[in-house]
């Protein structure tokens, strides 16, 4: 078995798609409409992504926005600098909701980052990151 993706629906696709590869240097990998079912998918991810799990966002046509609920935690993003990736997150105009530093308790420098639709995600600080693509 392989972990392939991770679904999170949005109210405006442009928008996250733009939040995505534009402030987090993600890649749009491919894209598709469904007319019949009113709804529209955009998969993104990293380095062509052949070996990396890829975020699906699901647009239904006609809604602009979901109840994120308390059972959602975070997705997580591995990078060699967590400082420096911060700074251009808020250079592209994103949402650093926790400055990078090390996670309580513990040594792991972590940051968080809010999307456009609320979603968090998580950065942690990864030496085995420094040779992908995305926020260097």
């Amino acid at each position: 078995m392989r972990f392939l993706h991770t679904m999170l629906r949005v109210g405006d696709l442009q928008r996250s798609i733009d939040f995505y590869t534009q402030v987090l240097g993600m890649q749009l990998l491919r894209r598709s409409e469904n007319p019949d079912y009113q709804y529209s998918l955009a998969f993104l991810g990293y380095e062509g992504n052949p070996a990396q799990a890829e975020l699906e966002l699901t647009y239904n046509w006609g809604t602009e926005s979901y109840e994120i609920g308390t059972a959602y935690g975070h997705i997580a993003l591995g990078m060699p600098d967590v400082y420096a990736a911060c700074e251009k997150i808020k250079a592209a105009g994103g949402n650093v909701t926790r400055e990078a530093g090390p996670v309580k308790g513990g040594t792991s420098v972590i940051a968080f980052v809010t999307d456009p639709d609320g979603y968090k995600i998580e950065l942690i600080q990864r030496a085995e990151a420094a040779g992908g693509a995305g926020l260097r």
